[in-house]
């Protein structure tokens, strides 16, 4: 599985190559990828596309071969927003070519399982190849097997979601939290650097993916990046006066940074506001965001942020707002060249990462 892996990543990533170019470029022996070759042919996942160049060599030219990325499809699901639910149906190259959206405001529990439930099937029916599989990006912590152990704004806690949908669609899923997922979406997709990388996502809450060294960070209980429920509002400190007293939050706790950062949140609190005031109302969001980041980015000396949501409310004051702060209260040498900006995947990076869980789930790319 690991050599097979190691043929369609480097298919994926760097295009059409022949047999002995994936022998010298993943150090396998030229009958191991032959075998590989052939076997994937047979699984209609690669594809012969005719002689390489011969750049003046004698003998007969190598056969190229490429990935099939319109021969299969995956079915991605988002659970981030807090108006809807958003699918889509898109090719192995992330080609997005179909969507379909229901309403989700309001729904928790058994309603919101039923709603996702819908959308997939909806989704599998709408796909004109064979459905690799079903990637989920869901808020709340989520363990190896697709469980939400606990998604306070979905009112979920240790729900199977990955089992119960793969057995309702027989299909393949595979869920992650939806920030780890958007981090996923970033790097595979959005042209990310993967030695520092962290991506806020901003919807109904608000979730943080990290990776490091490449690696996801993900956390003995699967529940790094949590920072939507680290307090942000403490009514002891005349500081928070902007943005007025501590709110409670779905996590029973209250001053979470999403009870100011999420969605619903920043839309409450710039309604009605001439752009003045509504400038500096994102902006004392954002540099409570920058309090909230700057020890985490300090401690470990991430090089990228990615914002994920709704531009209207994240780009401009706010985010100017957060990387000031950060480079207010980290050393030069760590805020200096941090770059803080907006996912390049507009606001469905969680979409996108989700359709690369299946990829890495099921064929080892990523």
């Amino acid at each position: 599985m690991q050599h097979r892996s190691m043929v369609l990543q480097r298919l994926f990533h760097h295009g059409p190559a022949s047999r002995a170019d994936l022998a010298r470029a993943t150090g396998l022996t030229r009958v191991t990828v032959s075998d590989l070759v052939g076997t994937l042919l047979d699984e209609g996942l690669v594809g012969e596309l005719g002689p390489a160049a011969s750049e003046g060599r004698v003998g007969k030219p190598a056969t190229l071969l490429g990935l099939r990325t319109g021969a299969f499809q995956i079915v991605a699901v988002d659970l981030t927003d807090d108006l809807e639910l958003r699918g889509a149906v898109l090719d192995l190259a992330g080609t997005v070519l179909e969507r379909r959206t229901r309403a989700a405001h309001g729904l928790v529990g058994a309603a919101a399982q039923d709603a996702l439930l819908d959308l997939c099937r909806d989704l599998v029916a709408a796909a004109t190849a064979p459905v690799l599989g079903v990637g989920v990006a869901s808020p709340g912590v989520v363990d190896g097997a697709g469980r939400v152990l606990e998604a306070p704004n979905r009112g979920w806690r240790d729900v199977p979601l990955a089992a119960e949908l793969a057995a309702a669609l027989d299909l393949p899923v595979h869920v992650a939290n939806d920030a780890n997922a958007a981090a996923l979406g970033e790097l595979t997709y959005g042209g990310a650097r993967g030695d520092g990388l962290l991506v806020v996502t901003v919807g109904l809450g608000v979730g943080v993916g990290t990776v490091l060294d490449g690696r996801l960070v993900q956390g003995e209980r699967h529940a790094a990046g949590e920072l939507g429920h680290v307090t942000a509002v403490d009514e002891r400190d005349d500081e928070h006066a902007p943005l007025g007293a501590p709110r409670p939050c779905a996590c029973g706790r209250t001053g979470c940074l999403e009870t100011v950062l999420s969605v619903p949140a920043l839309r409450e609190r710039v309604a009605g506001l001439p752009p003045e005031q509504r400038r500096a109302a994102l902006a004392a969001v954002g540099r409570r965001l920058g309090i909230v980041l700057a020890p985490v980015l300090g401690a470990l000396n991430l090089t990228e942020v990615v914002l994920a949501g709704p531009a209207e409310l994240l780009e401009g004051p706010l985010t100017e707002a957060a990387l000031a702060t950060v480079r207010s209260r980290t050393m030069p040498v760590i805020g200096g060249d941090l770059r803080l900006r907006m996912t390049t995947l507009d606001e469905h990076g969680a979409l996108a990462g989700a359709a690369v869980l299946v990829l890495s789930g099921q064929l080892g790319v990523s």
